[in-house]
């Protein structure tokens, strides 16, 4: 169970993100700020106590802040992004998370990761291969997590960005997946939510205490997740994914 997040206001430099998707268009800065705090609202409706942060205007893509650390429930892991323009990001929440936290560790040079690459499974972490996070961050990072008791695995990616692109768990062995990753023997073992190939972006959803966070406008995979028993909460975050962002992308939650 959570019972806190950490969210960053995006700035208006926002339009100026990374983005392989061009075809959809600029971010709206007034819509994007709108659909933040309607997140906000449903991190809150789940329990969450929120903490949000002051826009840093400097860095365009600083309101993805999960991918600039790594919350586990021993130890907290300030990654290193594979995306040059944003490895400064991490400046913007270390001290932060040092007053929290006790156990902070640090990945370091010439390692990459970041935290969209990672999922956790209990006490496991998937851990993907992919543009942004090379075989020197995940392993680094796996050595900091059997430090605190915890494992970790890698897992190559082929086609998406970050590998919860395409996956996300939800508790009780269920796990939504679309793409690459339906045949990849690594997940055989989970309960699979298949989400369809026309409403891939709903795959990267949150599981926050029992109920789960979906995108706004995937019926067919809003409708899955519900058969499957859990509570579902819609949020429009139809501005970030101009930007290849997501819904875990927009907080940081423990």
């Amino acid at each position: 169970m959570f019972s806190n997040a950490i969210v960053r206001v995006p700035g208006k430099s926002l339009i100026h993100g990374l983005s392989d998707s061009k075809n959809l268009g600029l971010p709206n800065y007034d819509n994007a700020i709108i659909q933040h705090k309607s997140y906000i609202d449903a991190l809150k409706s789940c329990g969450l106590k929120v903490n949000v942060l002051e826009p840093c205007e400097e860095y365009p893509d600083s309101t993805f802040i999960e991918d600039v650390a790594l919350v586990t429930s021993e130890c907290v892991i300030i990654t290193r992004p594979g995306a040059p323009t944003r490895r400064n990001e991490v400046n913007q929440i270390d001290f932060l998370l040092r007053e929290e936290f006790t156990n902070v560790e640090v990945i370091e040079a010439p390692g990459t990761i970041e935290a969209g690459d990672i999922m956790m499974v209990g006490s496991h972490y998937y851990i993907g291969l992919s543009e942004r996070t090379n075989i020197q961050g995940a392993e680094q990072t796996i050595k900091l997590l059997n430090k605190y008791g915890l494992t970790g695995s890698t897992v190559d990616l082929k086609d998406v960005l970050h590998l919860k692109t395409g996956l996300s768990y939800l508790e009780n062995n269920k796990l939504v997946i679309c793409g690459e990753f339906k045949s990849d023997p690594t997940f055989s073992q989970f309960d699979f939510i298949e989400v369809p190939t026309q409403e891939s972006y709903a795959a990267n959803c949150i599981w926050v205490n029992d109920s789960v966070i979906v995108p706004l406008g995937y019926p067919l995979t809003k409708e899955k997740i519900s058969n499957a028993g859990f509570s579902v909460i819609e949020v429009d975050v139809s501005e970030y994914k101009k930007l290849d962002g997501g819904l875990s992308c927009l907080s940081l939650r423990y």
